[in-house]
């Protein structure tokens, strides 16, 4: 773990004002001339007293020189600070170009005999360092110059290959000084640069008195050789293989990869897995809902960048040199071939993963956050708060600063700084963690000036999402350290996605269902996608995954979470007859023969796949059949988690009356957005800081079991990409409709004179009988409709013999008892009305025509 220490703003900003005092105490000398008044309050006690009077030409020399030293120090203050505010691109294209210039002196010499005094000096260092090896310093030079141009993220391999180099350099510098009879610079200083110079004599004559030359030349070529392994990070087990691996390039065949399986591809050893077990659902123990990974180049590490304690020139021109990293090495995803039970004769074949492209590289630092650092340590100072910043996590989104406390130091001192801090920073979106979770430390969230883009793709590749193989795995985001963020939405199990318009609620939604069509087969993963808007999912009508077309009525809608209801009801009929508590159970004995059909069933068994329901806006479907959402929402959630069913639903308007409390209850998964007021934060989240949020994918992530929110950057996918993956997907078959998802059960006929008032008059009709109570003044108030509506319905109701005529100012008598409600609705619908006699069980009756719409089962999902 590393070892915090104080950050370099505390150290300058206390040698600031140090220097201000002591700036201020020479000033006030300088001001006061011959007169005898006393200096500053701040050192001046220690100093001797001044002569009274001084000569002018004195105090004119004097002052000429100190204005002169103002000007200087100024100016080189000014281009020092410019300097480290370059971007790091240049500052490194500025360091390949101070090599290209050394190389072209160094050549003009060593090569081309360059006389003069810059010639005798240069071939003084370069001979007189490493001897006739100096001839090859212009190669290298323009050899590394050409790399950092051209290779700027393999900055992390400069320091290995500069030691590979030094280590073969100090070698061949021994063994050619070894070679010359080791001269020595006291005796002849011209055949010491003529053999290995100072590094040969440094290396090959202690090694030759003491070992003699026999043993001193093979010592010496270890050391090369050791070097060269360094140089092209060749470890001694992977040297066989390289070998190989060469001979096929000569020889213009195809390289093929041979690793062991004990062994990394680096042919480091690798740890053994553990054998694998069959284990049902209900052995698992609990898991978390997400998966974070954290970046490649830190992921042994503390991912916090650490502040030293004091920084010079060529430390922040090296720290510079690590600003822009490769994202994590990745490995394409495994092609898997399923064979589906919706089409035997076709193997279905997963998007490759080419198909999304590769993100820009992640940066770990630049010079906007150490200015962040400085602004938050004047700020500590100018209040006189014990703390100080010991290091900061930077994410694609935000940076988060950790704070520690000193002793005594209250947390609500630094909390209470919110808006100080935001004008320091010059941000408005600044949000303060008291503390971070796992650390004794404050966190402080401020956006980046420079942010960057989450790629969909290089989520899917990293190793969070590469460690499990479920189906129902997508991809999030970023967290605010840079790690990668995977969620299995059946452990969520279900989930609430809000924010306002343009937060990036429709981005999330296409990186789930682009998820879902990279991982997951038509066989393991079924969709129903409610886009009340017409214009968000259009892009995935006809894939292979939809179970019905996209649903963009709001009365369709509702019918089809009733669906969804009798689906799971169907489901959890089989898991009772069969003795399973999970899905999952049910389908391994399936697959495996255990569950057969009943003696005399001509059934055919076959798994069920999950089913995934995303309404895309909640809002629509709560204004149009509030009741029946609400009610069929309430049951999917409560129940259908082991049946295989999950619930994805958004709203841009998450109010009390959109997100009731029945919806929260159910729904312990949430994924935030930027909302526009602390009220809407508090509905999604139950707390505030959604609100804080700064939008464009910026998102504060609950899962199920997270102690608190995670602030993530939510992963973005391209039009063109999905286009891509739903034209591959889209190839591969057709998609299989079930034909009574979207319709309501059959409708024998609805009278013309209720036309659009139906879902209004079995409203009044429910409220009426299951409150005996008939008034125009309460339909009213309860359905919240004009008094011409509640007249109409009333007199509806009348027609229909469920309430009397009107007698005045008196309630209308209802006709109907609460027994015989179901029978009035379904005559209300146009519906069989189920009548029971008393001496069985119920008989539906239907007194229309005879329409056979065969037997409903789940089972004809998978053509059974």
């Amino acid at each position: 773990m590393a070892t915090r220490t104080s950050s370099p703003s505390t150290a300058r900003s206390s040698g600031a004002r140090g220097g201000s005092a002591r700036g201020g105490s020479s000033r006030a000398g300088s001001s006061r001339g011959g007169s005898g008044r006393a200096g500053s309050s701040r050192g001046s006690s220690s100093r001797a007293p001044e002569p009274e009077r001084r000569a002018w030409p004195a105090r004119l020399g004097r002052g000429l020189w100190m204005g002169s030293a103002h000007v200087v120090g100024g100016t080189a203050r000014r281009v020092g600070s410019g300097a480290r505010d370059l971007d790091p691109a240049l500052r490194r294209d500025g360091v390949a170009f101070l090599l290209l210039g050394l190389a072209i002196v160094v050549a003009a010499r060593e090569w081309f005999g360059l006389s003069g005094v810059a010639g005798d000096a240069i071939h003084a260092v370069v001979a007189g360092g490493i001897g006739v090896l100096g001839a090859l310093v212009p190669v290298i030079g323009v050899v590394m110059a050409v790399r950092l141009m051209r290779h700027p993220e393999r900055s992390s391999d400069h320091g290995r290959e500069s030691i590979g180099l030094a280590l073969i350099a100090t070698a061949v510098a021994g063994i050619i000084h070894v070679a010359q009879g080791t001269p020595s610079p006291k005796v002849n200083f011209a055949g010491v640069q003529a053999a290995g110079g100072v590094v040969g004599w440094l290396v090959g004559t202690p090694l030759t008195v003491l070992l003699s030359s026999w043993v001193s030349i093979p010592l010496l070529v270890l050391l090369g050789v050791f070097g060269l392994l360094v140089l092209t990070a060749t470890p001694v087990a992977a040297i066989p293989r390289r070998l190989r691996e060469a001979g096929a390039r000569l020889r213009g065949g195809e390289v093929v990869e041979e690793v062991h399986p004990a062994q990394a591809a680096d042919g480091t050893p690798r740890p053994r897995p553990p054998r694998p077990r069959r284990r049902s659902a209900g052995d698992e123990a609990y898991a978390r809902a997400h998966e974070t990974d954290p970046p490649a180049e830190t992921e042994d590490e503390d991912r916090t960048t650490v502040l030293p304690m004091a920084a010079t020139a060529a430390d922040e021109e090296d720290e510079a040199g690590t600003a822009e990293l490769l994202p994590p090495p990745t490995t394409p995803l495994p092609a898997r071939a399923e064979q589906l039970e919706l089409a035997p004769d076709i193997v279905y074949q997963l998007p490759g993963d080419t198909v999304l492209v590769k993100g820009a590289p992640h940066k770990v630092r630049s010079a906007a956050n150490d200015r962040v650092v400085e602004a938050l340590t004047n700020v500590f100072d100018q209040f006189e708060i014990n703390a100080q910043v010991t290091g900061f996590s930077r994410g694609p989104t935000v940076t988060r600063y950790e704070v520690e406390l000193g002793s005594g130091t209250k947390v609500e001192r630094v909390t209470a700084l919110s808006k100080n801090i935001a004008y320091a920073v010059a941000s408005a979106d600044v949000r303060i963690l008291s503390p971070i979770p796992g650390k004794s430390a404050i966190g402080i969230e401020i956006p980046n000036a420079d942010r960057e883009t989450v790629s969909l793709g290089d989520v899917l590749r990293s190793s969070a999402a590469r460690r499990s193989e479920h189906p129902m795995v997508i991809g999030v985001g970023k967290d605010v350290e840079g790690g990668y963020v995977v969620a299995n939405l059946a452990k969520m199990p279900h989930l609430l996605v809000a924010g306002a318009t343009g937060a990036g609620k429709s981005s999330f939604i296409n990186s789930m269902i682009t998820s879902i069509m990279m991982r997951a087969t038509p066989e393991e993963v079924r969709m129903v996608l409610v886009d009340p808007k017409r214009v968000e999912l259009t892009i995935y009508e006809g894939i292979p995954h939809l179970i019905t077309p996209i649903i963009t009525s709001p009365k369709k809608a509702a019918e089809a979470l009733e669906w969804v209801v009798r689906e799971m009801d169907a489901r959890y009929d089989d898991l009772a007859a069969f003795g399973f508590k999970h899905i999952d159970d049910f389908n391994a004995g399936v697959r495996s023969g255990r569950v057969q059909p009943l003696p005399g069933s001509e059934r055919v068994i076959a798994p069920y796949p999950y089913l995934l329901v995303v309404v895309d806006e909640l809002a629509d479907l709560m204004m149009v059949a509030p009741r029946d959402v609400e009610s069929s929402v309430q049951r999917i959630t409560q129940l259908a988690r082991a049946a295989g069913i999950h619930l994805i639903l958004a709203t841009q308007r998450p109010s009390v009356d959109v997100v009731t409390g029945l919806i929260k209850a159910n729904v312990p998964s949430r994924l935030a957005f930027a909302t526009s007021s602390l009220a809407d934060s508090r509905v999604v989240l139950d707390q505030p800081g959604a609100e804080k949020l700064i939008g464009q994918g910026d998102a504060l992530f609950l899962p199920m079991g997270a102690a608190k929110a995670m602030r993530v950057q939510g992963a973005w996918v391209t039009e063109s990409e999905i286009h891509a993956v739903v034209d591959h997907v889209k190839s591969q078959m057709q998609p299989s409709y079930r034909d009574d998802v979207a319709v309501v059960a059959t409708k024998k006929q609805v009278d013309e004179d209720i036309g659009d008032d139906l879902d209004l008059l079995l409203q009044a009709a429910e409220l009426v009988v299951s409150t005996q109570f008939g008034s125009t003044s309460m339909l009213q108030r309860k359905l919240r409709v004009g008094f011409a509506k509640a007249g109409r319905l009333m007199d509806l109701l009348e027609s229909r013999e469920i309430v009397g005529p009107s007698e005045g100012s008196k309630a209308r008598e209802v006709l109907i008892q609460p027994d015989d409600l179901p029978s009035c609705l379904a005559m209300l619908r146009g519906e069989p009305v189920v009548e029971d006699d008393g001496d069985g069980p119920p008989v539906a009756v239907d007194y229309g025509d005879d329409d056979e719409t065969g037997d409903e089962d789940a089972w004809s999902l998978t053509n059974r």
